[in-house]
C-alpha cells in the first residue's frame, strides 16, 4: 500500500494535502504538482512511503530542480511511484548512453553459438533491469538536514518514516489530518 503527501511550508507553518499519483508520470509532473502546492515559491516535500518496503522525498524549492532521497533504490524500482523518482542522474546513469558497454559484455565463447552451461542460464534469467540499482539509499541524504533532520536520522528511519519526517518538521498533526 502506498501513501504519498505533500507539505508545503508556509509563513504559518506546513500545510498538507494528500495527493494522488496516478497521473504523474515524470519526475517533472511530480514537481509541477508539488509547485502547484504554494504559489509562492516556498519549499514542498513530496514524501512517498510504500508500506514496509521503501520511502522517497523530494524537495522543491521554487524554480530549482527537485532533490530526491529514496530510501531503497532496488525496492523503489520494483514500484511505478517509485521509478518516477529513480532517475538517471540519481543512479548515476548517462541518458544519452543508449549504446551497450561493450567492456561489459561477457563474451565467454557463447557467442559462437557454443551452449551456455546450467549456472549461466540461471544467472540470466534472475537478472533483470533492477540489477542495475543499487540496495539501499540513494540521493541527496542532506535533503532534510537545514529543516531538522540530520543524514544520519534520515538513513535510519524505516517503518512510518513519513510520520516520523513530519514529527521532526512539527507537521504531524497537518499530515495525519490528510491520512
Amino acid at each position: 500500500m502506498y501513501f504519498a503527501a505533500l507539505l508545503a511550508r508556509t509563513e504559518d507553518g506546513w500545510e498538507a494535502s494528500d495527493t494522488e499519483l496516478d497521473d504523474v508520470e515524470t519526475l517533472s509532473d511530480l514537481a509541477d504538482l508539488a509547485r502547484e502546492a504554494s504559489p509562492d515559491e516556498d519549499t514542498v516535500l513530496v514524501l512517498i512511503e510504500q508500506e514496509d518496503a521503501w520511502f522517497g522525498v523530494v524537495r522543491i524549492d521554487g524554480e530549482e530542480d527537485p532533490r530526491i532521497y529514496v530510501s531503497d533504490a532496488a525496492a523503489a524500482a520494483r514500484s511505478s511511484y517509485g521509478e518516477i523518482l529513480l532517475t538517471d542522474e540519481l543512479l548515476g546513469r548517462d541518458p544519452d548512453d543508449d549504446e551497450p558497454d561493450l567492456d561489459a559484455l561477457d563474451l565467454d565463447g557463447t557467442e559462437d553459438g557454443e551452449d551456455e552451461d546450467e549456472d549461466d542460464e540461471e544467472e540470466a534469467a534472475t537478472a533483470g533491469p533492477g540489477e542495475l540499482v543499487p540496495h539501499g539509499p540513494v540521493g541527496d541524504i542532506r535533503i532534510l538536514d537545514d529543516l531538522g533532520v540530520s543524514e544520519k536520522e534520515l538513513k535510519s528511519l524505516s517503518q512510518d518514516a513519513v510520520t516520523e519526517i513530519a514529527e521532526a518538521l512539527g507537521a504531524s498533526e497537518v499530515l495525519e489530518a490528510v491520512r
